[in-house]
């Protein structure tokens, strides 16, 4: 089978969205040939008539906040061929939905629709479920000054998709990579030799780069905050330590003007989220965001066939 390119329409709305289009066409691409693994499909060539045309609906059955309908109509129009296949998004990425809403409508050859079918839908879904798990702990945090942040745990390779599901949902993107901010962590503290020595030698290597670090007691917070330190990750701490470590950044805040902004990691969960975020952080880190949310289930009916 051959694979069509994106539509100008398709990579514009993509790359608006915050994505790079090329990029989003390659694994889609990837992922369609993992699918027919060199061959065909079988089933919808043997069942489904060539001429046939069909309307269908991709349709959510659970309550969450949708990611990725430009991805899944990428699937079908590469498939299909954008001049036949009209693909029109009903919700916006980032809508809370219900069961029963209509996300998209999509009138297409029933045989690339259904080819392109559990591409789109493994990729819509999982999104979603990122977006949705995403919606759930800003929920859980409504009324406090902090946010909900993503991490670096992502499966490889989906890390520019997932991280869009996680804006998509209302949190925020941290890193996107190793290379655009500096995150010392307890290796590199053991490897360095101490906190300040981490910083100093960070600091050293990129002058202009924005440098966290990780502790795990008030007296590390101390070293931190002292060696200059931007953005503070407090490790596995009790909400009543965290209140005493924003305490200590902001008393260093009106001592010296440099805003230190604390971050809380490790031990985190739905039922204690309001908690730690009312301790003062300015930030709540979830790894589980995108390496453990279950999909959204949506589904992709056939409503009519030409």
């Amino acid at each position: 089978m051959t694979l069509h390119s994106l539509s100008s329409e398709r990579s514009e709305r993509l790359t608006k969205a915050g994505l790079d289009a090329n990029q989003v066409e390659d694994l889609v691409r990837r992922t369609i040939e993992e699918d027919l693994a060199g061959g065909a499909d079988i089933t919808t060539a043997s069942t489904v008539p060539e001429q046939q045309r069909s309307v269908a609906t991709f349709t959510t059955r659970a309550h969450g906040a949708v990611a990725g309908l430009d991805v899944a109509a990428a699937a079908v129009e590469m498939v299909c061929g954008v001049e036949k296949c009209a693909f029109t998004i009903v919700r916006n990425d980032g809508d809370r939905v219900a069961p029963g809403d209509v996300l998209a409508k999509v009138e297409a050859p029933t045989r690339g629709l259904l080819t392109a079918e559990r591409t789109a839908l493994n990729l819509l879904c999982h999104l979603s479920g990122v977006a949705t798990a995403t919606a759930n702990w800003v929920d859980a945090i409504a009324g406090t000054d902090a946010r909900v942040r993503d991490t670096r745990k992502t499966t490889p390779g989906l890390r520019s998709l997932e991280k869009y599901a996680v804006r998509c949902g209302g949190g925020q993107n941290h890193r996107m990579s190793l290379s655009d901010a500096a995150l010392v962590k307890d290796n590199h503290i053991v490897a360095a030799g101490g906190v300040a020595q981490a910083f100093a030698l960070v600091r050293q290597a990129a002058p202009d780069m924005v440098v966290e670090i990780e502790v795990d007691t008030l007296e590390q917070l101390q070293v931190a905050l002292d060696a200059g330190a931007d953005l503070v990750l407090l490790d596995n701490m009790a909400p009543a330590t965290m209140r005493q470590a924003v305490d200590i950044a902001r008393s260093h805040t009106s001592t010296t003007g440099r805003h230190v902004l604390l971050e809380a990691s490790g031990g985190l969960t739905l039922a204690n989220a309001k908690d730690v975020a009312a301790t003062g952080v300015d930030f709540i880190s979830v790894g589980a965001l995108t390496h453990s949310s279950p999909i959204l289930d949506i589904g992709l009916d056939v409503h009519t066939v030409q």
